[in-house]
């Protein structure tokens, strides 16, 4: 069994880490949130002071953090960077949604230290998180990812290794766009279907026997009342926020812009969810964008 610090008790990386500790290996946990901490202690954790307590003598440091900036703090440019704490057998494992570069210029940074460092951002939502069902999307080297694969497997179901450091944003990036284009058309669809007097289960369920199934349909209804223990269910809480979806889309178009790619379903996405957003639903899941269409009828 490994001691792992983890980083980052949100939605995703309280369960990700109660998921660790269940497993039987030693986590030490902090987050910025006393609720966060006393949560994670109550589900096996050991809880640090502070990053760097958590740090301390680790085997693996597994982070969940919003955006690069907050990566390129704790471990580079920070106060006390973990990157100065660690052993150069730690493997730092970053479960963040970040741009590439960044993912690129940290693990160089640890290299220079000694120390490796691989972008392993996640998919599989709360529910994933909490059920240990995620997939994991890993940029590092072969080495790398054969290490961090029993400690992701603690967590997950599906764990890929898309190439080398930034290869699991590039990917995250991607998936997370159509993510966001098939929930908008998802709620685009049954909105209209609902308008003209269907029942949106009666919908859904057709919907998913059709050529226009898909996951939103599959375990993520956006329309409250069709399924059970998904954020439609209780007022859009306690899933993946709009400010993220929204973030991640931003993500996607610069991997667009740098690459010349053409990008028009994603940037539409981007739009709609940006007018979700400056309605002040960024705190809602993403599944309430149907809520804009709602609204704007």
């Amino acid at each position: 069994m490994a001691t792992i610090a983890f980083i980052g008790l949100g939605n995703m990386g309280g369960p990700m880490a109660a998921n660790l500790a269940k497993a039987g290996h030693t986590v030490k946990a902090f987050d910025l949130s006393p609720k966060a901490l006393e949560t994670a202690a109550e589900q096996g954790c050991q809880v640090a002071e502070s990053a760097q307590h958590a740090a301390t003598g680790a085997d693996f440091v597994i982070s969940m953090l919003p955006a690069g900036k907050h990566v390129q703090g704790l471990y580079v440019t920070g106060e006390q960077p973990l990157f100065d704490l660690l052993g150069n057998d730690a493997l730092v494992i970053d479960c963040s949604t970040i741009d590439a570069e960044t993912a690129r210029s940290v693990a160089a940074a640890g290299a220079e230290k000694g120390v490796g460092f691989i972008d392993a951002p996640v998919s599989g939502g709360v529910g994933g998180a909490q059920a240990g069902t995620l997939t994991f999307i890993v940029g590092g080297t072969d080495a790398q990812f054969q290490k961090a694969q029993p400690i992701l497997e603690c967590m997950g179901k599906n764990i890929f290794h898309a190439g080398d450091h930034g290869a699991g944003q590039i990917a995250k990036v991607c998936n997370n766009m159509l993510l966001g284009i098939l929930m908008a058309g998802t709620c685009e669809a049954l909105n209209m279907g609902v308008k003209n007097g269907l029942d949106p289960k009666v919908l859904s369920d057709i919907m998913k026997q059709s050529s226009g199934n898909n996951w939103a349909l599959q375990v993520y209804n956006p329309v409250p009342g069709v399924m059970d223990g998904v954020p439609a269910s209780r007022d859009y809480q306690g899933g993946f926020q709009v400010d993220l979806m929204f973030k991640d889309l931003g993500l996607a178009m610069e991997v667009s812009q740098q690459s010349a790619s053409a990008t028009p379903m994603g940037s539409a996405a981007r739009a709609l969810f940006n007018l979700h957003k400056a309605a002040g639903h960024g705190s809602l899941d993403f599944s309430s964008l149907i809520k804009l269409y709602q609204d704007a009828e």
